[in-house]
Formats: structure tokens, sequence, C-alpha cells
């Protein structure tokens, strides 16, 4: 388990919270795996019926570490290595069947947003700000968000997210229904835990069914593994070491002379 990962067993609900707050929850390999590793216990424990998953400070996640996409981009091996095989939360995100609920405050980015759309249940701050700007970093979207943003907000709203970056509120995101709800920052983990504990107070085998028959694995899988592919040649392309520069160096990137 990461450092930066908590876990907490209560009423039937396994509460996973990204605590790296000095860092804006930015999640590392380690993170991911760490999440991975407690949605799989949960659906192997029997007393648990329902993961939330929520996070300390003012940011939900800013996403991805971007260093460790610059590393990889520069050539460093040990970088390089780590994401072989993909990210190991995405794989579990796909095909988990215990039932997942997101608590969302301050900014969600990149895959702080895509993982939601894995989720059953998800809460937001009404001041929340969801961004998933693979393209302005010269990436392309990941967890079969190709696939299931879309579906969720039609395909105009979803390539002004992806594409332009453009950013929405929580009182958006309701409304478009990426999230159930959006309530007063204050409000929203203990919403979102109440929900758990209701999902885990129901039958869980009609839950469980209930869930896999509104989840089609086999597309949300095969989306991921097509987005993988892509997203890995544009890691190490000239775009990204252009995006990559310009995010260090505070300043705009210019993608004028590549194409």
């Amino acid at each position: 388990m990461s450092e930066h990962v908590r876990t907490d067993v209560s009423g039937g609900v396994l509460t996973v919270t990204l605590s790296r707050p000095e860092k804006k929850n930015a999640l590392t390999r380690a993170m991911y795996q760490a999440v991975a590793d407690a949605i799989e216990s949960a659906e192997a424990d029997r007393e648990v019926r329902c993961v939330l998953i929520q996070a300390e400070g003012d940011t939900f996640t800013a996403g991805n570490d971007i260093m460790d996409f610059a590393a990889v981009n520069a050539g460093d091996a040990a970088a390089a290595q780590q994401r072989v095989g993909g990210n190991p939360l995405l794989a579990t995100l796909a095909k988990a069947k215990i039932p997942l609920v997101a608590a969302v405050q301050g900014r969600a980015v990149g895959v702080g947003v895509t993982l939601l759309l894995h989720c059953d249940l998800v809460y937001v701050a009404e001041d929340a700000l969801l961004t998933t700007p693979f393209v302005n970093l010269a990436l392309v979207p990941e967890a079969a968000s190709s696939l299931l943003l879309p579906q969720r907000i039609g395909h105009a709203r979803a390539f002004s997210m992806f594409v332009l970056g453009e950013a929405i509120d929580g009182l958006t995101a309701a409304a478009w229904g990426i999230a159930n709800a959006a309530l007063p920052a204050a409000e929203v983990q203990a919403r979102a835990h109440a929900a758990a504990e209701a999902i885990a107070a129901r039958p869980p085998a009609a839950v469980a069914i209930t869930k896999a028959l509104m989840r089609d694995v086999p597309a949300v899988s095969e989306a991921m593994q097509a987005e993988f592919g892509h997203f890995a040649a544009q890691l190490k392309s000239p775009e990204a070491a252009e995006a990559f520069a310009a995010f260090v160096q505070k300043r705009a990137p210019d993608f004028s002379k590549l194409g």
C-alpha cells in the first residue's frame, strides 16, 4: 500500500482516500497500484460491499504526475519500464464487480475525471472543476473514456473537453450526467459515504448482477487497449516533448512546426 493512499472499512464500505494533498493528490505509479489493490481486496472480502473513493485537501486529484510522463519522453528507462502494461488501476476499473462511489472536491484532472466514468455513483462539489486536458499535453484519452464520455454526455461536449481542454464545474457535471448531484463542498464526502452505506445495505447478489447487466466489460476493455497503444506512442512523440517542456517552462506550447 502506498503511503499516499489510506483505507478504512466501516459499515460494509471500504473508503479509499488519496492522501498526497501537498502535491494536489497527483497520482504516482505506487498510488495507482494501491487503489487497484484496495478495490481487488474489497471484492475478495465478503464483509465489504461497496468502495468509496475520496481525497484529502482541496483537490480530488491533479491527475498523473506530469514529471513521470516527461521522464518517459526523455528516455528514462526506469520510468518507461513502469508504464509497460499500462496503468494498473485502469484494468481493475474495467472489470470491477463491486459498486464504486466517488466524492469529488476541487479540481479533478485527467484520470481524476475518467475514473468517475467507472463509478456507479458520483457526488461533486458545486465549485469543483473537471478537466481532461489530454490533447493539451499531446496525449490521448485513457480509461476507455473515448468510449464512455461521449456515451455519457454526447460527442460535441466530450470533444470540447478532450481536445480544447474545456473545464466544467460540478453543477454542469451533474446536469450532464457525469455526477449524481452537486453539493456544497463541505457536504460531498458525507453524502457520498451515506450513499455507499445505502448500497452496502442492499442485497449483494442483486446489486452485483444489476451492475454487471449495465456494464459492457469487453467493449470497455477493448477501448482501453486501443487507447493504450496510441497513448504509449504519443508519450514518446516530439509533440509530447514540446508539451512537457512548455509545462516546465510555464509557457504556451508551440506545435506549429510539428505534424
